[in-house]
């Protein structure tokens, strides 16, 4: 038997690789997605060394697709976009138009054609979720107002990136037939329009069959994995319900992976067992997502560096400029203040994984020619090298502005608010009011347990303190000296962070040695690192965690 096939040396290999530079990437405060495509250029063709097997990187890359499409469609809250629909749907269009006729002047220029340029613009046009929401989660601004509109912005460009995908194959005759010299024939324009019809008719016929059939199906079959008892039939089901209707999407309806995995992952979205769904999936779904990235990186070619260094500058100025000048107009034009729209414009000033869909796409379908793609691949391995950057100067400037405003109000500033310990005796100590945090803390009103509940979000504190319920907000490892533990019934911890759930264990153990405490887990692992951290009962599942972790208060 052989010990090394391509296979198992190009995963070995790649992901090797691409934690190493990942892990340089992040010590320099870059977003590892770097570090994912640096190692697929070294991996690739085009530099010296080891070459991977890129038939092999390809076909890992397609599943990595649908994961990660399938991982959009677990996150797509309708109910989330539609509170910033008035800015997020028209602010996200006119944008993508913006940036669109920027790759198409930039294209004409480079000397193509008209339909290759529309394909460069709408591959530059849209941001990577990856890193936006990465950005978000690190300054906290997902639950603000910034954050929904940039995540609701962001929701509409992946839409108009899934039609585009889809609907693109079917438009390939008209760029064809629009860059001909000759004129359009009767036949011709015939069976454009018969073409373009059957596809609308097929993604109409995939669109009912999913949210009429699959809006029962696929529930069931969750639920049903669910009541097996086995994580592992669990896990397997949640894979299988991916791949099998990204893969039935494509030889049944004829349309993408991408639209098939993303339809499963927004139908799953709905169901009560979507976050655990998510979080046993999310381990594959990162290691195929970089595998995907590895494969991109293998196809860019460093040498259009001293090429066409003035066509990759062009590139990144309309990712970093062009649609941060569109976004800030159109924010402020709705009447938002500066910051907002700065937050705006800094979030989608890099490109990602629906850029380099669509490039491949292009590519294949001969629409875009080869150096498209590279000028996509420098742009946006350029534009996530230099987010960060964008957000340190954001932050910097937000914070000259709280302090000019400070010096320009009044001159006796009101005293910063002091939180004190509380008072309460026999009490819950709750971490976490999220979805997990919250039906335990209707279960502990329910059964008259005072509680003191500490959450990050400070719209969830003010409705609890409305309630009379004592809550801070803020940091938990922070706030917790003031949760007066030593007198406290118990401690629940219901935040999703392991690591940082175990600092609070561990503070907690330290503060009261014989106080409960119980903690929600996703893993084995968690569990293990949980229990060395002082933790008395570790609970795994989702409602099965709030259900479990109320009823064993004492």
């Amino acid at each position: 038997m052989p010990h090394e096939t391509p296979l198992i040396a190009t995963i070995v290999v790649g992901l090797s690789l691409a934690f190493l530079f990942g892990a340089i990437a992040q010590r320099l405060r870059a977003s590892p997605l770097v570090g994912y495509l640096l190692a697929g250029v070294v991996l690739g063709p085009r530099t010296p060394g080891f070459v991977a097997d890129q038939t092999i990187a390809s076909e890992l890359a397609e599943v990595g697709i649908i994961l990660l499409m399938f991982g959009v469609g677990l996150h797509f809250s309708l109910k989330d976009l539609l509170s910033v629909r008035a800015i997020a749907i028209p602010g996200a269009v006119v944008q993508i138009v913006v940036a669109t006729l920027l790759g198409l002047g930039l294209s004409l220029h480079l000397g193509w054609q008209p339909g290759a340029g529309i394909v460069m613009g709408l591959a530059l046009s849209v941001a990577s979720t990856v890193v936006l929401l990465r950005a978000m989660q690190a300054r906290r601004l997902l639950n603000t107002e910034r954050g929904r509109i940039a995540v609701g912005w962001l929701i509409v460009e992946d839409i108009v990136m899934v039609l585009t995908l889809v609907l693109l194959p079917a438009l390939l005759p008209l760029f064809n037939v629009a860059t001909a010299d000759q004129p359009v024939s009767d036949a011709e324009s015939f069976n454009l329009l018969k073409t373009f019809g059957i596809t609308v008719f097929q993604i109409v016929a995939f669109v009912v069959l999913m949210l009429v059939a699959g809006r029962r199906i696929i529930p069931w079959i969750l639920h049903y994995a669910a009541h097996t008892g086995s994580r592992e039939l669990f896990r397997l089901a949640v894979l299988a319900i991916a791949l099998g209707t990204a893969f039935g999407a494509a030889k049944l309806f004829g349309v993408s992976f991408a639209l098939g995995a993303f339809f499963a992952g927004m139908i799953l979205s709905e169901s009560t067992l979507s976050q655990q769904a998510a979080s046993e999936t999310l381990p594959l779904r990162d290691a195929f997502a970089v595998l995907f990235f590895i494969s991109v990186g293998m196809l860019f070619d460093p040498a259009i560096l001293l090429r066409d260094p003035l066509a990759v500058v062009a590139t990144l100025t309309i990712i970093i400029v062009g649609k941060s000048v569109a976004a800030y107009g159109i924010v402020r034009a709705f009447g938002y203040p500066a910051t907002t729209a700065l937050t705006i414009s800094v979030s989608l000033a890099q490109i990602g994984e629906f850029s380099f869909i669509l490039a491949g796409l292009g590519v294949t379908l001969g629409v875009l020619p080869e150096l498209g793609r590279e000028l996509i691949l420098a742009g946006a391995i350029g534009s996530i090298m230099l987010n960060p950057l964008l957000f340190f100067a954001l932050d910097r400037y937000e914070e000259k502005l709280e302090k000019r405003e400070a010096a320009n109000a009044a001159p006796e500033p009101a005293p910063p608010v002091k939180i004190e310990k509380t008072k309460l005796q026999e009490h819950a100590v709750l971490i976490g009011y999220g979805r997990v945090g919250r039906p335990i803390g209707e279960t502990l009103e329910l059964r008259n347990i005072p509680m003191y509940v500490i959450d990050e979000n400070d719209e969830v504190v003010n409705k609890l303190k409305e309630k009379k319920v004592e809550a801070v907000a803020g940091n938990a490892v922070a706030l917790l000296k003031f949760a007066n533990l030593q007198q406290a019934k118990c401690l629940l911890v219901a935040i999703p962070d392991s690591f940082e759930a175990g600092q609070i264990v561990a503070q907690a153990r330290a503060a009261n040695p014989g106080l409960p405490i119980i903690v929600r887990g996703h893993s084995d692992a968690e569990v293990t690192h949980l229990k060395a951290c002082g933790t008395d009962i570790v609970i795994q599942g989702s409602q099965e965690i709030a259900d479990a972790m109320a009823a064993r208060v004492p």
